[in-house]
């Protein structure tokens, strides 16, 4: 399978730039391809990949405030054209993955610890979130690695302060894969909604995915 999109020297730099600025050192792989996290939802959107795509490397070892304050310091991409994706599973223990056909329902060490997220996303908390290791239930038995996970600190830093969580969508594949989808919006007026989507509108044919 291939998924040939072109990449962006100039947003990466920008994203580079960005990072630095808030002391985040950053650099610049001009060579290594696509993880199977960025081409696969994006063959699914961009089918024809035809938007510049460029991947930014998660740091397992850092953890989720990392990736949050990742998230923090390219908020301003929000209003430039480029649509952050943080693209992970949202729940990940694959030494139980064989054996389920693909449509199993999930037992309840999988949706509790999904419901626990989604209540702590939708509520704003986010210390609790940063603390999912001890406070949320099987936590390490859904991520016995975090690094699943992590992207979705960033994609809700990328939001702001005070970011409002909204669940997509929300289905288990086999049976211990939750596959649920947010969007995070940052909190904002009716007139800075409008002047924000207007914007979004002008600059969609040339919108970048990170």
């Amino acid at each position: 399978m291939r998924y040939p999109a072109p990449g962006s020297p100039a947003v990466a730099a920008r994203v580079a730039d960005l990072l630095r600025t808030a002391g985040i050192d950053c650099n610049v792989d001009r060579n290594r391809g696509l993880d199977h996290g960025a081409w696969v939802p994006l063959l699914l959107i961009y089918p024809h990949a035809n938007i510049p795509v460029l991947q930014l490397s998660i740091q397992p070892h850092l953890g989720p405030e990392h990736h949050l304050n990742v998230g923090r310091a390219l908020a301003a991409l929000r209003l430039e054209g480029v649509l952050v994706i943080g693209s992970g599973s949202f729940t990940h223990d694959l030494s139980e993955f064989r054996g389920h056909d693909v449509n199993d329902r999930a037992p309840d060490w999988v949706n509790s610890f999904a419901d626990w997220f989604h209540g702590e996303l939708t509520g704003d908390r986010i210390d609790n979130l940063l603390d999912y290791r001890r406070q949320a239930p099987f936590a390490t038995k859904n991520h016995p690695t975090e690094e699943h996970l992590l992207p979705l600190y960033t994609a809700l830093g990328v939001a702001g302060e005070k970011a409002e969580a909204e669940r997509l969508h929300a289905s288990a594949t086999y049976s211990v894969l939750r596959m649920d989808v947010y969007a995070f919006h940052a909190p904002r007026s009716s007139n800075a909604l409008r002047e924000d989507t207007n914007r979004q509108a002008r600059l969609g044919s040339s919108s970048t995915a990170v």
